[in-house]
């Protein structure tokens, strides 16, 4: 099987988690073939089914329950990653609203463009009261009118957070005795919280990302451009069977944690980031691994590279149900500043980890100053780094899940800096 550089090129644009890379046109037209460890990959998919009709319906009772916490009388919830966690609908964002409003009780009821009606219809499998509103009508007023008809005409009204403004301002206008306030401690704190499927959907993707890490590692090549090997690894996803890719850095350009607009090609001695993850079933993984190319590491290499290990090792072993969200992140920063690399953000710039399930970057971070307690059933990326300008950046990541009275870590962390993507 082979492909063209073009082709090869063209992957890397969409596989890129980082924006900042630079339009790939330092190759052009000649046959590339695929290299042998990702000929050798197949699809790792099998055997974890899909999130079932009856979870999406819990999910919509734990809202309710967490609606009554709150002291909420309703959710309103647009297209994007939410929408899809309560219903399995998927919807992509326009200027046209649809959504659906949950009050403390029933099925969800929804409003959508009349002109898309039936095409909502076939994803919509919780709630029969499907309201259709034409180009000349207010998508508002209907969901103002399943407010009244469900006796909620005061108290307070939660947006998720993603709504855009338009769309509550739309509302707020529609409904004027309702206080509309965030939604997120429904939304966030229903999806906060993984199950033991969701966790299985994650480790799965997780472990096909360090496949996929370990194949393109095992495909460099000196002279490669950060683009191809990005492209290699949007490659090395999709023969795993997922949608993925990763971001690529090398050398001096991996101390900018999300890439520079001024790349060069790949030289014997140089660290390689690579940090990247794909999407199984609709959850994500996120898994950064650091290796030197093409030479033994120097002592300087070797020392950062072990030292953000311990920091990792650190924050893993900070983590339980109870400990607060911050004293994860100052368990790893310890470990740098006390290796001669701080203080505080000089060289560790980032919080240690965020929240990843259905989106990459979700609630809540580990993160100086987050007071939240971790509670079993929450994932987290744990990532410490050092960044050196002009030097070299080192970045180790994996996703960890809170368990009754530990932490689990999803995937295999990382070997050595000579074999990084161990599975």
């Amino acid at each position: 099987m082979s492909f063209s550089r073009r082709a090869l090129l063209r992957l890397s644009g969409a596989a890129a988690l980082g924006s900042s890379l630079g339009p790939p046109t330092e190759l052009a037209g000649e046959d590339l073939p695929l290299p042998a460890p990702l000929a050798a990959l197949k699809p790792m998919t099998a055997g974890i089914p899909t999130i079932s009709l009856e979870e999406h319906r819990a999910r919509l009772v734990g809202a309710q329950r967490l609606m009554a916490e709150a002291g909420l009388e309703a959710i309103a919830v647009g297209p994007g990653t939410s929408l899809t966690y309560f219903t399995g609908a998927e919807w992509g964002l326009s200027e046209r609203f649809l959504g659906f409003v949950l009050t403390r009780e029933g099925d969800p009821a929804w409003v959508t463009p009349a002109f898309e009606k039936q095409r909502a219809l076939e994803q919509i499998r919780m709630g029969t009261d499907v309201r259709a509103w034409e180009e000349d009508e207010s998508p508002y007023d209907l969901v103002a009118s399943i407010l009244r008809d469900r006796k909620v005409v005061g108290g307070r009204l939660g947006i998720e957070e993603t709504m855009p403004f338009a769309f509550a301002d739309g509302i707020a206008k529609a409904a004027p005795t309702l206080r509309l306030e965030s939604a997120t401690p429904v939304t966030a704190g229903c999806r906060m919280i993984k199950d033991s499927h969701e966790v299985a959907l994650m480790r799965r993707a997780g472990q096909i990302t360090v496949s996929a890490h370990r194949a393109v590692f095992a495909s460099l090549k000196e002279g490669m451009t950060q683009s191809q090997v990005s492209a290699l690894s949007a490659q090395a996803h999709r023969r795993l069977g997922v949608p993925g890719g990763s971001l690529v850095l090398f050398g001096a350009n991996a101390a900018f944690p999300h890439g520079t607009k001024n790349p060069r090609p790949l030289r014997a001695g140089d660290v390689v980031l690579i940090d990247g993850g794909g999407s199984f079933l609709g959850y994500k993984s996120d898994i950064t691994r650091t290796g030197i190319f093409g030479a033994p590491p120097t002592p300087r290499q070797r020392e950062v590279w072990e030292l953000v290990r311990k920091a990792q090792e650190a924050a893993f072993r900070a983590a339980r149900p109870g400990v607060e969200c911050q004293a994860v992140d100052a368990a790893a920063r310890k470990v740098i500043t006390d290796g001669g690399f701080g203080p505080a953000y000089k060289s560790f710039t980032h919080r240690l980890g965020h929240g990843i399930g259905m989106d990459g970057h979700e609630w809540t971070y580990l993160v100086r100053g987050n007071s939240t307690k971790l509670r079993p059933g929450m994932c987290f990326s744990n990532e410490p780094g050092v960044y050196l300008p002009g030097e070299m950046g080192i970045r180790h990541e994996d996703v960890m899940t809170v368990t009754e009275d530990a932490v689990e870590s999803l995937t295999k962390w990382s070997g050595s800096p000579e074999d990084p993507a161990v599975i």
